[in-house]
């Protein structure tokens, strides 16, 4: 069996909860995997905006679902009221990417819409072909999140509520063990699977210790959002798939090190 990251060592950044295909995935390619979650997953402030939400879902015409933690808190929620999925089903539903659309899967919702490139932007081009003023919207999401959808959304005149689903909280599990990690050379890549990963992560360093990552070490980032945070503290991403999931994510990053040189470094050049 090809094992083409045998002797590589890769930080997962992930929330711990949501970690563990990423690692399963990354070990069975021969990683040596380091958790240092830098974000856990936490029911919002209040319940009743969602409750209040889902109560009157006669009243909304699509429910767009922007990642699988909404899914599961929505699913929550569903059971505490004692409110079944049908519900939910009999709406037009969109999903942001296909991990989304599978969790909806799950409990017998198949999304009308699904975009090719799994982020907001492409999300509103493919909806801006099939709602309308007419229509009003659920978005049940993370408390904190990018206002593109909602913004673009509202441009086309379209209704849309927001609602809080689930929050994120920093922490810090496991950064002094990666941080000796690093600080010793051991380290091949860090991954970074949201923004708020690579915010958190890179602030809990400072800008000459980033710095001296530089060459040393393949920063590995699920999209171009979460890269381009990154790319604020000094973290230039060298892997990144063409499809935004954690699948594609640990297949880039075995294909980045089937490629490097194991005597001369760690960063071959990306590949386009």
């Amino acid at each position: 069996m090809e094992r083409p990251l045998e002797g590589r060592t890769i930080v997962v950044t992930r929330a711990r909860a949501q970690a563990q295909r990423f690692v399963e995935l990354l070990e069975a390619a021969g990683a040596r995997v380091l958790q240092a979650p830098t974000i856990v997953i936490e029911p919002p402030a209040s319940w009743e905006p969602l409750d209040t939400a889902l109560a009157g879902l006669e009243s909304f015409t699509w429910v767009i679902f922007t990642s699988v933690n909404g899914v599961a808190m929505v699913d929550r929620r569903l059971t505490a009221r004692g409110l079944p999925w049908a519900a939910i089903a009999r709406k037009r539903v969109a999903a942001i990417g296909p991990a989304t659309a599978d969790a909806l899967a799950e409990h017998g919702v198949r999304p009308e819409v699904v975009p090719a490139e799994y982020r907001a932007e492409a999300l509103v081009e493919r909806l801006r072909t099939v709602v309308g003023p007419a229509d009003r919207i659920l978005l049940p999401r993370a408390k904190e999140t990018r206002d593109v959808l909602v913004v673009e959304l509202r441009r086309l005149g379209v209704a849309v509520t927001e609602v809080p689903a689930y929050q994120t909280r920093r922490i810090d599990d496991g950064v002094v063990r990666v941080r000796e990690a690093l600080a010793s050379g051991a380290v091949d890549a860090v991954t970074f699977t949201s923004s708020s990963t690579a915010r958190n992560f890179a602030e809990q360093f400072s800008e000459d210790e980033r710095s001296s990552w530089q060459g040393k070490i393949a920063v590995a980032s699920i999209g171009p959002i979460t890269a381009a945070t990154a790319a604020e503290y000094g973290l230039p991403t060298a892997v990144m798939p063409s499809e935004y999931t954690i699948p594609a994510l640990a297949r880039a990053l075995a294909d980045y090190f089937s490629r490097a040189p194991r005597n001369t470094g760690r960063r071959p050049r990306r590949s386009e």
